[in-house]
């Protein structure tokens, strides 16, 4: 009994790692769709969101299916736990990932603005690189550098501040840009978001590994970020 747990364990891990690497590869190429102004590339991340979707519902499906077989306990439960949890917080990253292929497609041609388009490839480039560090924490347990990332996210909400009081500035100097303004304080919102359900992993991260219910991110819940 004992092995074959061991060896579902060993599957809802790699599979949770699976997904977790699909996540992190659909919001590098939507942060990079922004960038680029690339329709097709965010088209094709609109029409594969199912994709994560799926993989959610089945490792859930799953992990409810060994607590009732198994009934595990102290460590076990945890890591079972963990994955149903942190899953969660993946796939509602795909949802801004999406989000931000939308905003994509919605600004076209419209004026690109240097400043924010410096701060949101800032935003792009932190969030990606959040991304794949909480899966490499998840792989390898580690509960330190889980906790570092957390100032990762503080960044990314400054970067988020700054986008919006950049933003505000261009529509007071120029009325007819307040379209492109709005798509600019959408997906700044998204990256920051993405940033807010890592640290969200990196919190179960922490559980995993001593058993504690932490708060990483209460400066953002509290309305700072």
């Amino acid at each position: 009994m004992r092995r074959l747990f061991d060896d579902e364990l060993a599957e809802l891990d790699a599979d949770f790692t699976e997904m977790g690497m699909l996540v992190s590869e659909v919001i590098q190429q939507a942060a990079d769709s922004f960038t680029n102004r690339d329709a097709v590339a965010a088209q094709r991340i609109i029409d594969q969101d199912h994709q994560i979707n799926e993989r959610e519902i089945a490792l859930e499906k799953k992990t409810f299916e060994m607590i009732a077989l198994y009934q595990p306990v102290t460590t076990d439960l945890r890591e079972i736990v963990t994955i149903l949890k942190a899953v969660s917080e993946l796939e509602r990253a795909g949802d801004h990932a999406r989000n931000i292929a939308h905003a994509t497609i919605k600004f076209g041609s419209k004026q690109k603005i240097p400043v924010l388009e410096q701060l949101l490839g800032q935003m792009g480039q932190l969030t990606t690189q959040m991304v794949k560090d909480v899966l490499t924490a998840y792989v390898n347990k580690d509960e330190e550098e889980a906790r570092k990332l957390a100032a990762v996210d503080r960044k990314l909400d400054q970067l988020n501040h700054q986008v919006r009081a950049d933003s505000y500035e261009q529509m007071r100097l120029d009325p007819a840009f307040e379209t492109g303004a709005s798509i600019y304080l959408n997906v700044a919102q998204d990256l920051s978001r993405i940033g807010d359900y890592v640290t969200n992993v990196c919190e179960w991260i922490v559980y995993l590994k001593s058993g504690q219910i932490i708060e990483l991110n209460s400066a953002s819940q509290d309305g700072e970020g």
